[in-house]
């Protein structure tokens, strides 16, 4: 017990109160940090007040309605609210709750990496890896307090499989005997398990079944012929873990790849496969072809292995065996490739996580450890490289690939590189050190070892300080307000990255949200109209400055819509205050300049380029007022507005000024109506129309009609898991009111108000 303390639970104990602290730095914010937290925040508070796991959630992508079941599976959200009722005993709220859950889980991985590396490698390098992983911006920004996000989860369950695979490697052989392979069952069982909790989990698969081919390879070239049958066991424990994945994903959801999203059919059928039995195209994949290739490619290795013994002969095998493994996968399933499509589901949208990984990107993740792990080639030495080497090439090359592609994925590789840096590190200690003869040189490598480390928090530790909320108390207040005085089948347009946050604080669906939406950017644009807009029952326009900081990724989602070709040269910059002085306004960003002097006649100079430019028209919002002060001089047909209070300006040229997104926010006029504004951060817009308002009373549902114009009510009626059960259509002519008839039937009802064939007003809500 004494050895096990001093071996295992300091280590183990220091790890955790370093994971901890660091992630833990983000709970001095009262807000979540980015958006599609709000978004799994508010699903789970709906959930818990409507007692059950609904899957047509309402106040999310309107006026349709979302289905939670085609986003991700159940255990994304039931985990929070799980550990709430736990922790609610101590006073815990599901807030808070939900804020720690992402540490909880980034901890444990941790825990579990360590413990599997220290049955893989001895207490060094397991000890250096895991640090290395805990100092990980890469991986602290995806589990730490108030980011809730999946790929934590999958994570969490690859480093209890690699756990399982580590006992079952270590196991005495003669105590064990063929049992060990038992151990083979929890990766199964992690595999299976991941994919309950993120849309996104296959890579685990790919991690589990490379590592068993990878191991096979090693075991050829080590003359360890009998720990083939690891590979086999392994590579078959992920066959296992496919079927668990599917049986649970007709309980909790499936994958992104599942038959129930527009997606995964659109992969099966490029890939020719049939949805049966398998209900996931990538668990089809991996059943169908994956796995038998993988086995295939295990038993030549064993047929081979009884013939070949000289070490170049069998790494000329290995080649040639992978160059014609390569050549059937290309040739005899040239459809596996769509499977990479994924990876361009996203292409010409300007979503930071899935733009291509920049080499900014991983220095903010990893730092100095993005130079360090090349070091884990030292294992590879002759006499020094060992099976267990061969094994974690199946974490490592996936996840360089993936790190590769997007953004997002530092947070799935953080695993790989502290595994390399930290086995590479001690490694490179260990070698330098056996030529050591100097005990002061010895000392020196030593203290070098432990910077390190040190080097790395210190970058990580900053990071995460400069990590801020993009919510705000402004944001909050004009939502909360949205959500006090509108009603709650109202339907809400606005840039997608808030729509999460108008379904938490105003309870109320917005037109987008989760992902881009090229309609919305052409609305702000002027390539939609209001009727586009009212023909989608939009009620509320918001307009805010943060807008017009995203102004060019507006514009690159509107260009990504098929069936536009924007052809305008938009031209917009937002130059915060730098100077107030002797009456003069001193605007900067890059190369714009501008001074602006007050008086009876604006005198505003633009300095573009060492060029000296002035505005045609000037408008100035104070107090809430905007006006637009008389110019001492003009000589071009560009627009500058000055907003006093918030001490910013925003210099557009004509193009830019005549979008209803600048428009709305200067200068609105019918049919929309300004009805809340801070004065220069956050606008909400009424947009008028013959509007449809739900009211509830104990037993009755009524459709209240206001500016009652129309004609018919259309009503559809649908069953919690999406299926279509009403359809009606009623006359409402000279009519302010209906009572929901008792013939509608479903859970949820949408409808549409017109006036002939007009859409005037849509909207949807739950009957309960």
């Amino acid at each position: 017990m004494k050895s096990l303390r001093k071996s295992s639970l300091t280590p183990l104990a220091f790890l955790t109160i370093i994971a901890v602290l660091l992630r833990s730095l983000p709970l001095r914010f009262r807000y979540l940090l980015g958006y599609d937290p709000y978004f799994h925040l508010a699903y789970i508070e709906e959930a818990l007040k409507a007692g059950e796991w609904f899957n047509f959630f309402t106040l999310a992508n309107g006026p349709w309605g979302f289905q939670v079941r085609d986003f991700h599976p159940l255990g994304l959200w039931m985990t929070p609210a799980y550990i709430y009722k736990i922790l609610s005993v101590f006073g815990v709220s599901l807030y808070d709750a939900f804020r720690i859950t992402p540490v909880i889980f980034g901890v444990l991985t941790i825990i579990f990496f360590y413990l599997a590396l220290r049955k893989f490698y001895g207490d060094k390098k397991a000890f250096f890896s895991a640090l290395f992983l805990a100092l990980s911006f890469g991986h602290v920004f995806r589990s730490m307090a108030n980011y809730y996000r999946g790929d934590n989860y999958m994570l969490f369950w690859y480093s209890i499989a690699l756990l399982g695979i580590a006992l079952a490697f270590s196991a005495d052989k003669e105590k064990w005997g063929h049992k060990r392979l038992l151990f083979y069952l929890v990766p199964a069982f992690a595999s299976g398990l991941a994919s309950i909790f993120w849309q996104a989990y296959y890579p685990i698969f790919i991690f589990l079944i490379l590592s068993g081919m990878l191991l096979a390879i090693g075991s050829f070239l080590l003359n360890e012929q009998e720990r083939l049958l690891d590979s086999l066991a392994l590579i078959l424990s992920t066959a296992l873990g496919a079927f668990i994945a599917n049986f649970l994903g007709g309980k909790f959801g499936y994958g992104m790849l599942g038959y129930t999203g527009d997606f995964g059919r659109s992969i099966a059928a490029k890939l020719g496969v049939e949805f049966g039995l398998i209900k996931d195209a990538y668990l089809l994949v991996h059943l169908y072809y994956l796995v038998p290739l993988a086995l295939v490619f295990v038993i030549l290795l064993l047929l081979l292995s009884k013939f070949v013994k000289d070490k170049k002969a069998k790494v000329r095998a290995i080649l040639g065996l992978a160059a014609v493994s390569i050549l059937i996968f290309l040739l005899k399933f040239p459809a596996l490739k769509e499977l990479s499509s994924v990876f361009g589901m996203f292409e010409g949208v300007p979503i930071m996580e899935t733009s291509p990984t920049t080499f900014q990107d991983l220095w903010n993740a990893f730092s100095i450890s993005l130079f360090l792990s090349p070091l884990f080639l030292l294992r590879f030495r002759p006499g020094r490289v060992k099976l267990v080497d061969f094994l974690l090439l199946g974490l490592i090359i996936p996840s360089l690939y993936m790190l590769s592609t997007w953004s997002r994925f530092v947070s799935i590789g953080s695993l790989a590189v502290a595994l390399m840096v930290g086995a590479g590190v001690v490694e490179a200690y260990e070698l330098i050190v056996s030529k050591l003869e100097n005990k002061k040189a010895y000392g020196v490598v030593l203290a070098l070892l432990i910077l390190l480390p040190t080097i790395n928090g210190v970058f990580t530790f900053e990071n995460v300080l400069n990590t801020k909320p993009f919510m705000n108390e402004a944001w909050e207040d004009a939502l909360t307000w949205l959500g006090n005085n509108s009603n709650e089948n109202d339907i809400v347009l606005a840039w997608w990255d808030y729509g999460a946050w108008i379904t938490y604080y105003s309870r109320r669906s917005p037109l987008a949200e989760i992902a881009p939406n090229p309609d919305v950017a052409l609305y702000y644009l002027g390539k939609r109209d209001e009727n586009w807009a009212i023909n989608l029952g939009v009620d509320y326009v918001i307009v805010s400055y943060y807008d017009f900081l995203k102004f060019d990724a507006i514009v690159q989602t509107a260009s990504a819509h098929p069936s536009y070709n924007i052809s305008e040269r938009y031209g917009l910059v937002v130059l915060p205050l730098t100077l107030s002085y002797g009456g003069i306004l001193a605007f900067e960003r890059g190369e714009y300049k501008i001074l602006a002097k007050p008086g009876e006649k604006w005198d505003v100079r633009i300095n573009l380029n060492g060029k000296t430019i002035s505005p045609k028209k000037l408008f100035v919002e104070y107090h809430r007022d905007i006006t637009t002060p008389e110019l001492a001089y003009s000589n071009t047909n560009t627009y500058l507005y000055v907003n006093l209070d918030y001490k910013y300006a925003i210099f557009m040229n004509e193009e830019a000024f005549n979008t209803p997104l600048v428009r709305l926010f200067i200068n609105a006029s019918e049919p929309y109506e300004l009805v809340y504004s801070d004065g220069g951060l956050i606008k909400i817009l009424k947009l008028k129309h013959p509007n449809v308002r739900i009211e509830r009373t104990e037993s009755k549902v009524i459709f209240k009609f206001e500016n009652a114009v129309g004609t018919k009510l259309k009503i559809w009626g649908f069953l919690d898991n999406g299926t279509a059960v009403f359809e009606g259509e009623y006359n409402v002519e000279n009519k302010t009111e209906l009572e929901l008839p008792e013939e509608v039937e479903g859970d949820v009802v949408r409808y549409a108000y017109m006036e002939g064939e007009k859409i005037l007003d849509r909207g949807i809500f739950r009957r309960d």
